[in-house]
């Protein structure tokens, strides 16, 4: 009896072991860093605590990276019990609609980035809670492990694809189910009735059930279902497209306090007028918000700002979280044009953030780097005092060059032609980088590279700077050109080129001014977005966001190339060029596509 007691008593500890690990990994799900990500993106996107996604990882405080793997925590609210599952190997949208007790059309409404093309192993979702999901017929959610394999329990016994003619009462007699209980289990059929080529979930009679003519015992159950495919579900259950006769668009920016504001306004009328002299119909709403978040409430209950297709703004930080929660309540699109900064965008489907946020630009900068520099002699002219700004893009790159292979050396910016020379490598490309941005530091390092260069040698000599040095070009000109510059930017514009010609001089004619003189030129970027999203509203209507990456324009300034951060978010725009001033005197934008 005591081996028997023994081998009870192990396989005892062994069944708790099991019990508590899997408790333990239901608290958290796993998510695949994406280039551009770090620990704060992430951390917003699932909203929860860089500390305890530290906590799960040890060590991701340092350093994470594309590709890597990191343990999620779940969200812990009191109000919202929604869920986030990372897809498992061989899992379908139908078995998860099972395991969950949604229907396909509720996770699709909560993941509009999800799709038959990319629902692959390594996806994270989001599971809609039952206050937020419509026709949930359980009040929990579960949490799927992100271990768990094996077959799950059905709540339907069957799906069944809707056949021309069929309505509920046909189909509730062929599965011996009441009415009641089909509608019940398929809530959307209660207004519309069942649609041809949709699913409908047949669930399990209940002991009782039986109408007339019929028995009340539980008929056979359907041991060989046919589960729907992925492309059948999203298929079924993806939005009508509409066209829009007008397009509804708002401007709420704050006029009287930012001259800015008024030119990126006049920008968009130039838009507006070009696209309605080609036949396309427009209404534009027009609203000053002022600064403050109450000015952005009393526009925003105006009866008309229900009815509009894009609004573009704000300006300010404070007023962005009240205009992306309206936005995002009455699906209309948020073009928010300037801040880079603002978390709303990674749980809020309704917005497009055009200015970069830092991450992913630093992310692009660094890949479109390491591609026109390969095996490059990167040298870093080290600022006095530190340029806080650009410390964290320079340690980036560093660590990028370093996996790269790229030898890395770092002197000051005061530095002798001399010691610049020393630092040089005759057999490969030098790049130097310079630690700030400012138009000091470019003072202190120009006239050093210049001699660098006019002494001749076998070496190949280049600069790489910033976004800012646009608004110091005229003062560099020369030197930009005989030292082989490069900067990076989301927005250039050449003024000598054709386009920018005829905008400057349409706005001169319309306006009766000059553009005020700042990096981005605000009339050109009010022109490039509002063009760029009433184009793509007239082209595409209700579709526009599974056609964003097919809008192919030449834009004026502003590059696009908007991306969903994940499955239920919205767009950020990762477009970077690389200005490049050559030796013989030619003005390039490299464009990366």
């Amino acid at each position: 009896m005591k081996p028997i007691k023994r081998i009870i008593l192990f396989l005892t500890l062994v069944g708790g072991s099991y019990v508590a690990s899997m408790a333990q990994e239901s608290q958290y799900f796993l998510h695949t860093v994406e280039k551009g990500q770090n620990l704060t993106t992430i951390s917003s996107m699932y909203e929860v605590p860089k500390d305890d996604i530290v906590r799960l990882n040890p060590g991701s405080n340092e350093k994470i990276y594309a590709g890597q793997t990191l343990k999620i925590p779940q969200k812990k609210t009191t109000q919202q019990r929604e869920a986030f599952h990372t897809i498992q190997a061989g899992e379908t949208l139908y078995r998860l609609t099972v395991t969950y007790n949604l229907s396909a059309k509720e996770i699709c409404d909560a993941n509009p980035g999800l799709s038959a093309d990319n629902f692959r192993t390594g996806q994270v979702i989001r599971i809609p809670s039952p206050e937020t999901a419509v026709g949930t017929t359980t009040p929990a959610v579960a949490q799927q492990q992100p271990t768990t394999t094996g077959p799950v329990k059905p709540n339907y016994k069957d799906m069944h694809k809707v056949k021309r003619g069929e309505t509920i009462y046909s189909i509730s007699r062929q599965y011996g189910i009441t009415e009641q209980e089909l509608i019940a289990a398929n809530p959307e059929l209660k207004n519309k009735g069942p649609k041809r080529g949709a699913f409908v979930g047949i669930p399990y009679p209940s002991a009782t059930a039986g109408t007339a003519g019929q028995p009340t015992a539980q008929p056979q159950q359907n041991t060989s279902i046919v589960q729907p495919s992925n492309t059948e579900l999203f298929t079924a259950n993806k939005e009508k497209v509409e066209k829009y006769s007008t397009i509804k668009a708002a401007i709420v920016l704050p006029f009287t306090q930012d001259k800015r504001m008024v030119e990126y306004y006049e920008g968009l009328l130039l838009a507006v007028d070009s696209l309605k002299r080609s036949g396309v119909s427009l209404d534009l709403y027009v609203h000053n918000s002022g600064t403050d978040v109450s000015s952005i409430n009393a526009i925003l209950a105006k009866p008309e700002m229900k009815k509009m297709d894009v609004i573009f703004g704000p300006l300010n930080q404070q007023q962005i979280t009240p205009m992306a929660n309206f936005a995002k309540k009455n699906d209309i699109r948020l073009v928010i044009p300037f801040t880079s900064k603002d978390n709303e965008v990674f749980n809020n489907p309704m917005v497009y953030q055009v200015n970069t946020p830092q991450s992913y630009l630093y992310s692009e900068v660094y890949e479109h780097f390491t591609r026109q520099f390969p095996n490059a002699n990167v040298i870093f002219l080290e600022a006095t005092p530190a340029d806080k700004d650009k410390e964290e893009f320079i340690k980036g790159l560093k660590q990028e060059l370093t996996q790269k292979g790229n030898t890395v050396k770092r002197l000051k910016e005061t530095a002798s032609v001399n010691e610049l020379k020393d630092a040089l490598d005759n057999g490969r490309e030098n790049v130097f980088i310079p630690t700030s941005g400012s138009q000091t530091t470019l003072t202190r390092i120009v006239p050093q590279l210049t001699l660098l260069v006019r002494e001749g040698g076998p070496a190949s000599i280049r600069l790489f700077g910033y976004p800012e040095w646009q608004t110091y070009t005229r003062d560099y000109l020369d030197s930009f050109f005989e030292i082989d510059t490069y900067f990076y930017s989301s927005f250039y514009t050449n003024n000598l080129l054709p386009a920018a010609v005829s905008f400057t001089n349409s706005y001169h004619k319309w306006y009766g001014k000059e553009m005020i003189n700042t990096y981005p030129r605000y009339a050109m970027l009010g022109f490039d977005t509002g063009y760029f999203f009433l184009k793509g509203l007239s082209r595409y209507g209700t579709d526009l966001e599974n056609n964003v990456s097919n809008m192919k324009l030449t834009p004026i300034q502003t590059g696009f190339n908007f991306q969903r951060v994940n499955n239920w978010g919205g767009f950020v725009n990762k477009k970077v060029f690389f200005v490049h001033f050559t030796r013989s005197y030619e003005l390039i934008k490299l464009d990366f596509e």
